[in-house]
This record gives C-alpha cells, structure tokens and sequence, in this order.
C-alpha cells in the first residue's frame, strides 16, 4: 500500500520538476524591441511627417522648375528629400534614446545582461521600420513630381536610364539617416542633445565649414573664374566627404562630376563614405555600452 502511494506521488503533475526558463534569444529581443519602437506614438508622427514632407517638397520644387524650357521632372526627385531627411534623423535618434528616456533600460539590460544583442536588435528593428518608410517616401516622391510632369505632358518612365539607381539610392538615404539618428542616439543617450548633435553633424557642420574657409580666406582680386582646379582642395574635400554630401552623392547618377577641388565618390563611393559615418557612432555606441555603467 506504501509502495503504491509512493508510485501515485511520484506520478502526479505536482512532483514533476519545474520547466527550466529559456534565456533571452535573438528572436525575443527583436520582439521587444520591435514592440517598443512601434508602439511609440513619436513613430508614427515621426514617419507621416516624413512622408507628408516628402512629397510637398518634392511638388514645389517640381512646380518651380516646371517653367523652364529644359524641366525634367525627374531631376527633381532628389529635391523632395531635403526636409524629409531631417525628420527621418529624429526618428532614428528617438529609436536610440527610447529606453533611456523612459527609464526602461534597466529591466531591458537586466533581462539581457550581455547588451549588444539590444544594440544590433535595435539596429534591425530600426531598419525595419526606416526601410517601410523609405519605400512609403519614394512613392510620394513620384507622386509630387507627377502633377509638374503632366502639365508639361512629359511622360514620367521610372525605368529611364538612371532613374532605378536615383530612387534607390534616395531610399538609402533615408534609411541611413535613419540609422545615423540611431548610432548618435544610442551613443549620446539623451534625447535632446543626440538630436542637437545629429542635426549639427548633417545640417550645421558643413555650411558653418564653408562660412568659415571663406572668411579664412584672402580674397582674390583678378582671378579668373573659369579656372580649372586640377588639384584637390582641402575644403572641398572635407565637405564631400561630410554624411550630408556624401549620402547625397547615392541620389546622383554615375556619369554626374562632383564637385571641383573634390574627389569624384560617384554613388557607390558616396554610399561607403556615407556607411562609415553610421558605423563610427554606431561601434562606439557598443563599446560604451559594454564597458561603462548605464548613466
């Protein structure tokens, strides 16, 4: 009779050993993220600003070129995206700061004590939700060129030539600034001042670069202006290699000269020197947050 309670006991749901806990896989941390930037109503806002911006800039730059004899509706693609890079920054920075701002970066690092796998989770949600955007851009790009295009009754052929690679590559800008916001964000960890310093880094930085080399430099009486610089010029130089110039390199075609003094990065080199000013911050954000206190 013992022997027999003894088997019942052993049998019953309530003797069996507790299922262990998985740890945090890359899946979930995704999730949490993914959960924690949507849910935002900053996103939202953020991303129908950009949008919105997107094609009202790209529909009055097309309305005032659309009086010229020689108006090509798609050179002003690349004009809708002035503005609309600016918000698609502060998206990336509040993406960056989310947890930091609200306090919630305590339990999130507790949950997940090895931290990277937040940044990169962070860093693919963020791209997730930057490329939607993008995409979502590109089409109210087309369609604020549309209306100049037609009253001209210029046909508007999105497979012409260059006209691929210009839309992509004003897709990756937009992306990337996505993710310069992130990288600054993540590394600056305060909400104001990652945007102060993203937006000084993009916008602020170059024109206060030239303001500057003019005022350093003599001027010059008698110079003819149809001189050809052969060399490289110093200032010219830095300011193509800046993020806002070098991603707007990504929007031009191939056979497009950069400017003079400058070296030539065409697409392609405008994209690399573009993705090495996200990956600077971007490394220095994950050393930080592995080797310094969450302060």
């Amino acid at each position: 009779m013992t022997a027999a309670a003894t088997d019942r006991a052993t049998s019953s749901p309530t003797s069996r050993p507790a299922p262990t806990t998985k740890g945090p896989t890359v899946l979930r941390v995704v999730a949490s993220e993914w959960s924690k930037l949507v849910s935002l109503r900053s996103t939202a806002w953020t991303a129908a600003v950009t949008v919105g911006l997107t094609w009202v800039t790209a529909y009055l730059s097309a309305n005032a070129s659309s009086g010229d004899p020689g108006f090509e509706p798609l050179s002003s693609l690349s004009q809708g995206l002035v503005l609309s890079q600016l918000s698609m920054l502060v998206l990336g920075v509040l993406a960056g700061t989310g947890d930091f701002r609200a306090g919630g970066f305590r339990t999130t690092f507790t949950a997940v004590p090895r931290r990277l796998p937040v940044l990169m989770a962070k860093v693919l949600v963020t791209t997730l939700v930057g490329g939607v955007v993008a995409v979502v851009s590109l089409a109210a790009l087309v369609l604020g060129v549309l209306p100049a295009a037609r009253s001209r009754d210029i046909p508007l052929d999105l497979t012409a030539q260059w006209t691929p690679q210009v839309l992509l590559g004003s897709g990756l800008l937009l992306l990337g600034m996505a993710l310069l916001g992130l990288a600054v964000g993540s590394l600056v960890r305060r909400t104001v001042l990652a945007v102060t310093v993203a937006l000084a880094l993009v916008f602020v930085l170059p024109v206060g670069f030239v303001l500057a080399a003019d005022l350093a430099s003599p001027p010059q009486v008698g110079v003819s202006t149809e001189t050809v610089v052969t060399e490289l010029d110093p200032v010219s130089t830095v300011m193509e290699l800046m993020p806002s110039n070098a991603a707007y390199r990504m929007t031009t075609t191939p056979d497009s000269a950069g400017p003079d003094g400058a070296p030539d990065l065409g697409p392609v080199g405008g994209g690399l020197v573009f993705a090495a000013w996200i990956l600077l911050p971007l490394v220095a954000a994950g050393i930080r947050l592995r080797t310094r206190d969450l302060t």
